[in-house]
């Protein structure tokens, strides 16, 4: 077993009281490499390595699923921002063919419109007026 440059192992020697239980080192004759045996003892690690394996699992499928909503409403805003586009150039469209049929006729329709208040007002006041007898 060799270790990589950026994790360094420490072993606990005899003197020392061991840091990890289960964990034995042995050194081949010879040779630099440590050879590690784990007591069975441990064997609740395999089970938490494996479940954290499967909550690792289940947070990448909620992030795949966020992505996917994401792409989903980015869709969405884009295909409402271009209506939005769209009835906003209806609109103006509307308003200078408005435009043009008020200038074409004229300021007639203020006049249109006075003449409108004044029927409302003469309408109210003579119901007012027989409405007290």
């Amino acid at each position: 077993f060799r270790s990589p440059s950026r994790f360094k192992w420490r072993i606990p020697t005899s003197d020392q009281a061991p840091f990890d239980r289960g964990l034995t080192a042995r050194s081949t004759a010879g040779s630099s490499e440590i050879q590690l045996r784990i007591d069975p003892m441990n064997e609740d690690l395999d089970e938490q390595i494996s479940g954290l394996h499967s909550k690792i699992r289940q947070l990448k499928g909620v992030a795949q699923e966020i992505e996917s909503e994401a792409k989903f409403q980015n869709d969405f805003l884009g295909q409402l921002q271009m209506t939005l586009i769209k009835v906003q150039a209806g609109v103006k469209n509307n308003i200078r063919r408005m435009d043009r049929k008020i200038f074409k006729q004229g300021s007639n329709h203020v006049f249109h419109v006075i003449l409108f208040a004044l029927f409302c007002f003469i309408v109210v006041y003579l119901m007012s007026k027989f409405a007290r007898r």
